[in-house]
């Protein structure tokens, strides 16, 4: 783990103590053309249009991201195998989704040092893992409740072989991402010991109140396991109200010593049934930003966006943070 542990240390350390994650990627696809109504959400781009994936991931770094999230949130093997495809496509659907951000991670480096720009890092690639909850599309990362017959085996079962095929495929991090529950959490962490995985990690939970995780539990129950695991090096946020963030970060820093990432959505409430965003309290640009800053004040070192936010918010917070530290 130390080469890529170093290499996220020094990118937080060249920043000024901050990176910058994307924002939301099925909401840029959606901008660009791409139908995601489908079951695997923006995964079903690496079946149909995976040009669009690498045009997202330039354009976030255009914007000034640290750190690139791969497009597997909702891509699984289970998932894959219900379109019809067979076990070897869908570990090859899993593998390009760290190529392509790889890909452009690369070529984007190269373009700007060719041009002798020094205002941009080399980025990072996070692999996306997304929750049980997301397999399901049923709304469930939202509220933590997979049924009697979810145990800690099953889960533990459900994202091993994803994990195998996404490690060896080569990112910088990973990232669990929207998990609402401590079963879940703890699945995690116990898998990444079982095997033995060398790279980063972070795990994000999902919070519709602000106090608790989505499930209603605690955040002490969930820290209290994260924080017996050497394995994972970051705990946060993500895909909750901004409005939320800065009680949860302050919540978090007692729980906890392990780095803080928060990326939360827009502000708008997905509906997981009825599939579609409810509300207006889209955050703006500007008042993202300033939001932004003071989450790094008050302790996140990892920062960025999730549903609804764009380059655009991502470039205003990149540039805020970055010229503050």
């Amino acid at each position: 783990m130390g080469s890529r542990a170093g290499a996220l240390e020094e990118l937080i350390q060249r920043n000024g103590g901050v990176a910058v994650i994307d924002g939301g990627f099925a909401t840029q696809l959606e901008a660009l053309g791409a139908d995601i109504k489908d079951p695997l959400w923006s995964a079903v781009c690496l079946i149909r249009d995976p040009h669009l994936i690498k045009q997202v991931h330039i354009q976030y770094l255009e914007a000034g991201a640290d750190i690139l999230v791969t497009s597997s949130y909702q891509a699984t093997i289970p998932g894959f195998l219900s379109k019809g495809l067979s076990l070897e496509q869908g570990e090859l659907l899993l593998q390009k989704s760290v190529k392509l951000a790889l890909e452009a991670r690369d070529s984007f480096w190269r373009l700007i040092q060719n041009s002798g720009d020094n205002n941009y890092s080399r980025a990072l690639v996070a692999a996306s893992i997304g929750s049980y909850g997301a397999y399901l599309a049923d709304g469930s990362e939202y509220s933590g409740d997979y049924g009697p017959d979810i145990n800690l085996e099953k889960l533990k079962d459900f994202h091993r072989r994803r994990l195998q095929v996404l490690v060896d495929a080569g990112p910088d991090l990973l990232a669990f991402e929207t998990i609402p529950n401590k079963l879940e959490a703890q699945a995690l962490a116990e898998l990444l010991d079982e095997e033995n995985v060398q790279i980063p990690s972070w795990i994000c939970f999902s919070s519709m109140d602000g106090e608790h995780v989505s499930s209603g539990e605690e955040f002490k129950e969930c820290l209290d396991v994260l924080n017996k695991s050497e394995k994972v090096n970051i705990v946060g946020i993500n895909c909750a109200s901004p409005q939320f963030i800065e009680n949860l970060i302050l919540q978090l820093r007692k729980l906890t010593k392990k780095l803080l990432a928060v990326y939360p959505n827009s502000g708008e409430v997905w509906d997981g049934r009825a599939k579609k965003w409810l509300g207006l309290e889209c955050c703006g640009e500007k008042s993202f930003e300033v939001l932004a800053k003071r989450w790094h004040e008050c302790g996140a070192t990892l920062i960025g966006g999730c549903c609804r936010t764009t380059p655009r918010t991502i470039r205003s917070i990149s540039q805020l943070l970055k010229n503050a530290s």
